[in-house]
């Protein structure tokens, strides 16, 4: 028996499909093939020869970035001195789960290849924790506010393509209506809040949405105002996600115009927590946060 994370455990050579699917399965397979690497005290350079790839790719295998290869794989366990016959069967079998795709890879013509790989990680946090600069959080947004935002990002694609985003956006959202779904702290400055996004009619319309949610056990709102000043997150909108496993790092995902950032290095969660954590205090209580909405809305 292999255990790799709370509530998580491989038995009769089958592993437990945890929520997140093969995001998380890649995680927890590459963190386990890591710990099995140093235990051995073998360098990402000996291991990397052993299968004919790079440092990096042994990097970007332990970190779930991506699949495994069974030979690859195969050939990593002989190197670790993994010999049981049903130990490595295991984890090759995990391997294999880990290689079907997500539900959302039927939109892999509209993803870019940097965004797939955060939907699998939000669909396994436990918390999800967000500022939001410029637009109200995907996982709130109502459909005719999606829909303006992809209008605004996508100015020339077709209407075909842009309900399929919106599509893409109100799958995503499911996740909150689970019973075993993430929490959700969001900060959102107060101009997300008050840009006309879709118009008037719109606008309105989001922020009813959000009085609504506000009011759910599993969703924390904040609202930073306008009076608070500068404030800690100079750099813009980010969000952290932290897992139920405990063999998972948290992860910083800054999203840019043309990319995206993953920091998983200990040392820049500590600093976005730090500033996440900043925020929050700036920002008004969330028991505020449903008398700012109404007062927001009425100025509408």
């Amino acid at each position: 028996m292999i255990s790799a994370g709370a509530g998580t455990t491989f038995t009769d050579g089958r592993p437990a499909q945890p929520r997140g699917g093969p995001t998380v399965l890649r995680m927890m397979l590459g963190g386990q093939l890591r710990r099995l690497r140093e235990s051995r005290n073998i360098s990402r350079d000996e291991a990397g020869r052993a299968i004919r790839a790079s440092n990096s790719k042994i990097c970007r295998l332990e970190l779930g970035r991506i699949p495994f290869k069974q030979h690859d794989l195969a050939e990593l366990l002989t190197l670790y001195g993994v010999t049981d016959s049903a130990e490595r069967e295991t984890m090759l079998e995990l391997a294999r789960q880990a290689a079907v795709p997500g539900w959302w890879h039927q939109y892999n013509d509209l993803l870019p290849s940097w965004f797939g790989p955060y939907v699998g990680l939000e669909e396994a946090a436990s918390t999800i924790r967000t500022f939001e600069a410029q637009f109200v959080n995907d996982l709130l947004q109502t459909e005719e506010y999606a829909r303006a935002v992809f209008r605004v990002r996508h100015r020339r694609a077709s209407m075909s393509d842009i309900d399929r985003r919106v599509s893409l956006r109100l799958r995503r959202q499911r996740l909150l209506d689970h019973s075993d779904g993430p929490r959700l702290w969001s900060v959102m400055d107060e101009a997300a809040l008050r840009r006309p996004v879709g118009g008037r009619a719109v606008q309105r319309g989001q922020i009813k949405r959000l009085i609504e949610v506000s009011a759910r056990p599993d969703v924390t709102l904040q609202i930073l105002p306008f009076r608070a000043g500068g404030h800690a997150a100079a750099g813009g909108s980010f969000t952290i996600l932290r897992f139920a496993e405990p063999d998972l790092s948290d992860v910083v995902y800054l999203e840019q115009l043309s990319g995206a950032l993953y920091l998983d290095k200990q040392e820049d969660v500590d600093d976005y927590t730090v500033v996440m954590s900043e925020l929050s205090v700036q920002a008004e209580p969330a028991a505020n946060t449903e008398s700012l909405l109404h007062a927001i809305l009425r100025e509408i």
